[in-house]
């Protein structure tokens, strides 16, 4: 079959505009670059993007300075945790281990399904004004999609063998998964051994910043050592959002 020279001009033309469209097409796709210092830090993070909205409009953000909490009846953080072959990744804004399915925290009547846990450096969350030196997030959800993060706060001390774990094994390339069957870990071993807790609605600490996470804050601290993390800090210097405004929510602490 032939072509005349107007249809292959014509089909030349759109070969080369799709060549030039597509990759912008797709990057506006992805969600925008945010960080955490400079022009895309966290006071600009609600104007990146409407989906991050939240993080400049929201009422319920985190993370909080945990101050004048309210002794309560509050149920025991049941944790069922598995040891399970790691699964890591250098996200570019946090070291991240991934979860398989079948490790979960009983809350009451609620069940929750971890799906990672990351480091913040230093820790997120202040308690009565006061920040440590880093943070572990333990994300779950629940069959609804509710979420609910169990944060480990780390004080430098003795080394922490979990953590040494998991440093060894970092990716070398950013945002790139990988499994490391020989390697195994169960997060339970992060927890402090007293299980109490302050507990308080909030939200995703990275954008979007979604409201409606409830946080479980233990109150005992873990420790890790100097070399543990001036390692981290190597890799991310800081990586903690600023504290949030607590607008009058309530903050519960076991008894």
């Amino acid at each position: 079959m032939r072509l005349n020279t107007t249809t292959c001009g014509l089909a030349f033309l759109l070969a080369v505009l799709c060549f030039i469209l597509l990759p912008q097409f797709v990057r506006s796709q992805r969600e925008p670059a945010w960080s955490y210092v400079g022009e895309n830090g966290p006071n600009s993070w609600g104007t990146l993007d409407s989906r991050y909205a939240l993080c400049s409009a929201g009422q319920s953000q985190s993370p909080i300075d945990i101050k004048d909490a309210k002794k309560a009846d509050l149920p025991a953080l049941k944790f069922d945790y598995q040891t399970v072959p790691m699964n890591i990744i250098d996200n570019g804004h946090s070291i991240e281990v991934n979860y398989p399915a079948g490790s979960t925290l009983r809350i009451g009547d609620s069940t929750y399904t971890l799906k990672q846990f990351h480091f913040h450096h230093p820790s997120e969350e202040n308690v009565n004004g006061h920040a440590l030196d880093m943070v572990a997030h333990l994300v779950h959800v629940n069959a609804e999609g509710r979420l609910a993060v169990v944060a480990i706060l780390l004080k430098r001390g003795a080394a922490n063998p979990l953590i040494d774990a998991v440093w060894k094994n970092i990716p070398k390339e950013k945002e790139q998964a990988v499994t490391i069957s020989e390697a195994t870990l169960n997060v339970r071993d992060l927890l402090p051994t007293d299980h109490a807790y302050y507990t308080f609605s909030g939200s995703l600490t990275t954008p979007p910043c979604s409201e409606g996470v409830t946080w479980y804050v233990m109150k005992a601290p873990v420790t890790l050592s100097d070399t543990q993390i001036a390692f981290f800090a190597a890799l991310y210097p800081l990586n903690a959002r600023p504290i949030q405004a607590t607008n009058g929510r309530p903050i519960l602490e076991t008894r």
